[in-house]
């Protein structure tokens, strides 16, 4: 899997403005901040066949340029592409986030959502404090509950696969204003 740093984007960006640039992070995450001239197609409803014909006929040769909030999801996009047969994907260390600490300009919205990591470490937080409490006051059967959330966070970190991750991010306050649907920025 091919990856350069936002510098390297950004200098691509200059050079090519119509660089086919996609954004696989939630619509709310994306109306918040984006890079200019991305192009949001979030990573649970990406179609990358449909993709591949759009981008055949606008850019024919040249790579998908991928990013996110910090690369993970970006990455899983590039593995879907690469399960139907398309290499030539390019992930953006450290996605969106470096792109906007590093003082780059963004595009800022009116999305108060908290980042998709940041949603997911509130909830397995709450989970496992709630089976801590209710174990200690109730019951100590609840501490399974703990347990549970312990074990779904190994089962995350061995296979790179999160079923909360993609629980929270169909949340109705994760899909904007575009209702969950891709959106284009005019780059595309």
């Amino acid at each position: 899997m091919k990856t350069i740093t936002i510098t390297e984007l950004k200098t691509l960006l200059a050079n090519s403005p119509q660089l086919d640039l996609i954004d696989v992070r939630t619509p709310a995450e994306f109306e918040g901040v984006h890079v200019p001239g991305a192009c949001l197609l979030p990573l649970d409803t990406l179609d990358c066949a449909a993709v591949l014909a759009r981008h055949s006929k606008a850019h024919n040769g040249s790579p998908i340029h991928i990013l996110c909030h910090s690369g993970t999801r970006a990455r899983k996009a590039a593995e879907k592409f690469a399960a139907i047969g398309f290499d030539d994907c390019v992930v953006i260390e450290g996605g969106t986030q470096a792109w906007a600490e590093s003082g780059l300009p963004v595009i800022r919205g009116e999305s108060s959502v908290l980042p998709l990591d940041r949603q997911l470490q509130m909830t397995i937080g709450a989970i496992v404090l709630t089976g801590v409490l209710l174990s200690y006051f109730l019951n100590p059967a609840w501490i399974w509950l703990s347990g549970f959330a312990g074990c779904g966070l190994i089962f995350a970190g061995l296979t790179g696969i999160c079923p909360m991750r993609m629980v929270i991010a169909k949340m109705p306050w994760n899909q904007g204003k575009a209702g969950g649907k891709g959106s284009c920025c005019g780059a595309c």
